[in-house]
C-alpha cells in the first residue's frame, strides 16, 4: 500500500499504515507514503505497477488523495479542495483496465514549493503555467503518443492533471484532442483541485462509463515532473 499526497496529517508517521488497519489490511503487507507535489499519486500506481510486474507481490494499493493548501486570498485558495482516488493493482488476468505503458519526464524548474516550517506553498504565479505546466504536460502525452504510435483520434478519453479549468482545456487543444474526449474526466469545475488526486479522480470518472476497447490517455503534473500513462478498457 502506497499513498501519495502532498498533505500528510503528521510530518513523522505514516498515513498508509492508518489506511491498511481501516480496511483491514494491517497485517502482511508493505506499506509506505509518497509526496511529490500532483504526481504522488499517479507515482504510486507506477510503483505498484513495478511491484506487481516483478512478482514480488499480488497485488498493490495505489492511493492519490489531497487536501489542498491555499494561502487566504492566494490564487491557490480558489480551487482548493479535498478528494483522492485508490487503485488495486493486480494481474492482467483479472482486470478492469490494462496499463499498457507509461513514461515520466521530469526537470527542475521551481514553480511551486514549500520549505519546512511553512504552513501554505508557494507559487511562481503564471510561471506555473508556462514553462512549468504546459512544458511538461505536453512533452509527456506527446512523447507517450509518439512512442506507442498513436495520435489523439485513437483515445476514446483523456484526463490530464486539472488545478483549474482553463489549463486542461488548453491542453487539449494543443494535442488535438477535443471537448468530448475530456469533459468526463474534468472534473476541477464540479470538485475543485484535489492535488495528488486531481488525474486518479478524473480517471475514476472515466472508468465508470468506459467499456471494453476504450483506450484513455492519463497524464498528470507535479512540481516539476510530468508522467503519462495508456489505460485500455478490458
Amino acid at each position: 500500500m502506497w499513498t501519495g499526497s502532498e498533505s500528510h496529517p503528521y510530518a513523522v508517521k505514516p498515513s498508509s499504515t492508518i489506511i491498511a488497519e481501516a480496511i483491514g489490511a494491517s497485517s502482511h503487507i508493505q506499506a509506505a507514503d509518497l509526496e511529490f507535489a500532483c504526481k504522488a499519486g499517479t507515482e504510486a500506481i507506477v510503483m505498484c505497477i513495478a511491484l506487481v510486474g516483478s512478482g514480488m507481490g499480488d497485488f498493490a494499493l495505489a492511493l492519490g488523495v489531497d487536501t489542498a493548501q491555499g494561502k487566504p486570498g492566494d490564487a491557490l485558495e480558489y480551487t482548493a479542495a479535498a478528494g483522492g482516488a485508490a487503485f488495486v493493482i493486480g494481474p492482467v488476468e483479472m482486470a478492469v483496465a490494462e496499463i499498457i505503458s507509461s513514461y515520466s519526464f521530469v526537470t527542475d524548474t521551481p514553480d511551486f514549493w514549500r520549505r519546512a516550517y511553512q504552513h501554505y506553498p508557494e507559487h511562481g504565479q503564471r510561471f506555473t503555467g508556462e514553462p512549468a505546466y504546459f512544458k511538461h504536460v505536453s512533452i509527456a502525452a506527446q512523447t507517450m503518443m509518439d512512442e506507442s504510435g498513436t495520435t489523439a483520434k485513437d483515445y476514446t478519453y483523456a484526463v490530464f492533471h486539472q488545478p483549474n479549468v482553463k489549463f486542461p482545456r488548453r491542453l487539449a487543444k494543443k494535442l488535438g484532442f477535443t471537448d468530448e474526449q475530456i469533459k468526463t474526466g474534468l472534473l476541477s469545475p464540479i470538485i475543485g483541485n484535489t492535488y495528488a488526486g486531481a488525474s486518479p479522480v478524473g480517471l475514476t470518472a472515466i472508468l465508470d462509463e468506459a467499456v471494453p476497447g476504450d483506450r484513455i490517455l492519463m497524464v498528470s503534473y507535479g512540481s516539476l515532473l510530468s508522467g503519462s500513462s495508456i489505460i485500455e478498457v478490458a
